[in-house]
């Protein structure tokens, strides 16, 4: 089983942004983070799920996300992102991001856990920090899927 930890922020929201991740599998642990120049919350979060997933190379792996964001477990858990496919993301925010997500969905076995954000989960906090300081790095990327 694989954990995976995510968190996402912004400062402005839009305004510079990151995400964190922590990813664990028995005694495997590894960090990763990134910070935009202009994003939004929303954005950081369901990134931060994709490139955490990304970076699991064996296909068919049981992934558990731990989450403190109800767009992102919402949208997955209650099926809503996949009726979103059938209108083909009309009048939905951040349809790049779905469907980047959606091919890396159909690799693994996905199931989605909500925590409360800011409550003290080592995992979260971790993932906070990680996001907050990629905001805030010298090396910012264009968010290039954002259109404000």
């Amino acid at each position: 089983m694989i954990y995976l930890y995510t968190d996402g922020a912004a400062r402005g929201n839009p305004g510079p942004g990151g995400y964190g991740i922590v990813l664990k599998s028995g005694p495997h642990y590894k960090e990763l983070s990134e910070g935009f120049k202009h994003t939004t919350n929303n954005r950081m979060e369901l990134l931060a799920v994709i490139v955490g997933l990304e970076e699991i190379k064996m296909e068919g792996a049981k992934v558990t996300v731990v989450s403190d964001s109800k767009y992102v477990v919402d949208a997955v858990t209650k099926g809503w992102v996949f009726n979103w496919i059938k209108k083909n993301f009309k009048d939905k925010k951040n349809p790049d991001l779905w469907r980047r997500y959606l091919s890396i969905h159909a690799k693994h076995t996905v199931t989605f856990q909500w925590i409360k954000g800011h409550n003290g989960h080592p995992e979260n906090e971790r993932c906070d920090e990680l996001a907050v300081e990629a905001s805030y790095g010298s090396n910012l990327l264009d968010d290039h899927g954002y259109l404000g």
